[in-house]
C-alpha cells in the first residue's frame, strides 16, 4: 500500500518510505527487498543495496557506516551508505544483521530515516550535527 501512495503521489517527500520485515531465518525477507527494489527501479543491481550491519559491531564504526564528520580526514569519500545512496538516492536499502549493529548505529539510522530531503537525498549534515 506504500508503494501505492508514493506511486500517486500520496506521500510526504520530507520522509522516505520505510518497511521493517521482521521474522525467522529463511522467511524470505530478502527476497521480499529483493522484488521490491526490482518493482521500483527495474534494476535489481541498482536500486538494491544490501548491508551487512553485523559489521557495525562497535562505536568507531559509524563513520564507516554514514562517513566521517566535516574536518576529518575522508569526509568527503562518504560512508558504505552515503556512497550507495549518492548513485541511487531512492534505493532499497537492506539492514541486514541489524540487531547485531552498535546501538550507536542504530540511532543514526533512526535520524537518516527522519532527516530526508524533499527529493530523497539524505542530509546528513544534520547527523553530524550541523
Amino acid at each position: 500500500a506504500a508503494i501505492r501512495r508514493k506511486e500517486n503521489g500520496w506521500y510526504d517527500e520530507e520522509h522516505p518510505l520505510v518497511f521493517l520485515f521482521l521474522g525467522s531465518s529463511g522467511i524470505g525477507k530478502t527476497e521480499l527487498a529483493k522484488q521490491t527494489a526490482k518493482y521500483i527501479h527495474k534494476d535489481v543491481k541498482k536500486g538494491f543495496i544490501r548491508l551487512d550491519m553485523s559489521e557495525f559491531q562497535e562505536r568507531h564504526e559509524v563513520a564507516k557506516f554514514i562517513g566521517s564528520p566535516p574536518g576529518y580526514v575522508g569526509h568527503e569519500e562518504g560512508g558504505q551508505l552515503t556512497k550507495r545512496l549518492r548513485q541511487c538516492p531512492n534505493a532499497v536499502v537492506l539492514f541486514d544483521e541489524v540487531d547485531k549493529a552498535h546501538p550507536d548505529v542504530l540511532t543514526i539510522m533512526l535520524q537518516l530515516f527522519d532527516e530526508v530531503g524533499a527529493r530523497g537525498h539524505p542530509t546528513l549534515g544534520g547527523i553530524h550535527g550541523q
